[in-house]
């Protein structure tokens, strides 16, 4: 901490974890100005607790004007690293940093990071419920749980971190968990589709690179987990120095996943520690997440019998195959997270009964192509699209010769529900997996999710 004594700190950014680094930077009483691009009446109706804290304000427009009067730059993960006042406080000796950078350097517990496409918020989760079961001292953190760096002065070198880590947080990190956990890595974050955000990555290969960083910088004494079955992630092994473990379906793995039930291979024996018909989580997907968390959690010695009961046990998280309610003898699921045709293909492909599928939102620089293959040869009868991406969406539909109920043009939640429920009868799914992102209807994917919910409730 000493190397930032005396430092003027501009924290840039200050939604939930630009206000975590804010607390950090507090306690060790230094000069904090907080920029922001939003004007005082939207920040300040939305978090009113900023106005007590006392550190001066940059607001609207002009926010980064105050960058060359700050020794050390904090930039919240959703601003673009080739911001052009970033570059040029970088030319001029600044430091440019983030939470998790800042929390790597700090912190003195051992760290598991987990990145992939989708999944790895479930996958942290789990590893961390496995370790919290165990009596360990632990901490979940990055992209679900709490903000941790205003807490990593009170972490002990026994304690463990769980992160989930997105390409955003790992695209300037020099330094990796002891432990990577590396899932299935597809693309994301291609356009710029959050309106208080300039974050990018320009190609599939830049949004990869990013996500190498989680093992590109471990020590033989490190250990890296990874998806067998996935080419990315498999090839993220020539890029670290740390034992390998891998799961996928291949009996060969550490960890595989055989009949819709995974096993842990470690030792000579195979030990089962799921089945998909036990556990609470939706989806056969979900059983790649109980095998990397599993296999993860048994390399730090964590009993299979733990391991086996949190994996049957866990409910999920919310908005990701939520069960929300059930009326009528019809089930209603809320995978509002699913932002990309392949986690919607994930989705229709858990359930045999017939859907009603909710799908469609802003643009995320996606191809709907092969989910409209899916779309045409699974249980989906009838397809309610909204948002931007709805002409792109429906062209995939009819090139893949769906023949079943389409509806467009729904602005409302409600209206939605109603179209869905409408048509639904006993033994139905209705199912949010918009496939995109929430930006042109909905504040984001928690707000989309919640208005589902809710009209959910009211029928």
């Amino acid at each position: 901490m000493d190397r930032l004594k005396g430092k003027k700190v501009a924290v840039v950014g200050v939604s939930t974890e630009g206000q975590d680094a804010v607390k950090f930077f507090l306690q060790e009483g230094m000069d904090i100005i907080c920029a922001d691009r939003r004007d005082e009446q939207t920040l300040f109706s939305e978090y009113p607790d900023l106005q007590k804290l006392p550190v001066k304000f940059s607001l609207g427009e002009t926010y980064l004007s105050v960058l060359d009067g700050a020794d050390v730059i904090v930039r919240t993960p959703g601003m673009a690293l080739s911001t052009p006042e970033l570059i040029q406080a970088k030319a001029a000796g600044k430091e440019i940093t983030s939470n998790t950078k800042l929390f790597f350097e700090f912190c003195r517990a051992s760290v598991i990071g987990v990145t992939g496409t989708k999944g790895k918020g479930t996958t942290a989760t789990l590893l961390f419920e496995m370790l919290k079961k165990a009596g360990k001292t632990v901490y979940l953190g990055g992209n679900v749980g709490t903000p941790l760096l205003s807490l990593v002065q009170r972490m002990k070198a026994d304690d463990w971190v769980v992160l989930e880590l997105s390409s955003f947080q790992l695209e300037d990190l020099t330094q990796s968990p002891h432990i990577a956990v590396v899932l299935k890595i597809t693309q994301d974050h291609l356009a710029n589709y959050d309106p208080l955000a300039s974050n990018f990555h320009d190609s599939r290969e830049s949004y990869v690179e990013a996500k190498k960083n989680i093992i590109s910088h471990q020590t033989r004494d490190d250990i890296a987990v990874m998806n067998a079955d996935d080419p990315t992630a498999w090839s993220f092994a020539k890029y670290t120095p740390a034992v390998q473990y891998f799961f996928g379906k291949s009996p060969g793995n550490h960890a595989h996943i055989e009949n819709d039930e995974v096993f842990l291979t470690l030792s000579e024996s195979k030990e089962s520690i799921a089945r998909l018909n036990d556990m609470k989580l939706l989806g056969a997907h979900n059983l790649e997440n109980v095998a990397a968390s599993g296999l993860a959690a048994s390399l730090i010695g964590i009993p299979v019998e733990i391991i086996r009961e949190v994996a049957r046990t866990f409910p999920g998280l919310p908005h990701r195959l939520e069960k929300v309610g059930e009326k009528n003898g019809v089930i209603y699921i809320n995978d509002s997270f699913s932002t990309t045709p392949e986690t919607t293909i994930a989705a229709v492909s858990s359930f045999k009964q017939p859907i009603i599928l909710i799908v469609g939102g802003s643009e995320k620089g996606s191809d709907f192509t092969d989910m409209g293959k899916v779309l045409v040869n699974c249980t989906v009868k009838k397809i309610i699209v909204v948002g931007q991406m709805t002409q792109r969406i429906t062209l995939a539909l009819t090139q893949a010769g769906y023949r079943g109920e389409v509806v467009t043009g729904l602005t409302a939640m409600h209206d939605m529900l109603k179209s869905a429920s409408q048509s639904a009868k006993p033994g139905d799914v209705v199912l949010l997996s918009p496939a995109c992102a929430s930006f042109d209807l909905f504040k984001n994917y928690k707000e989309r999710g919640k208005q589902f919910t809710y009209e959910v409730s009211l029928l």
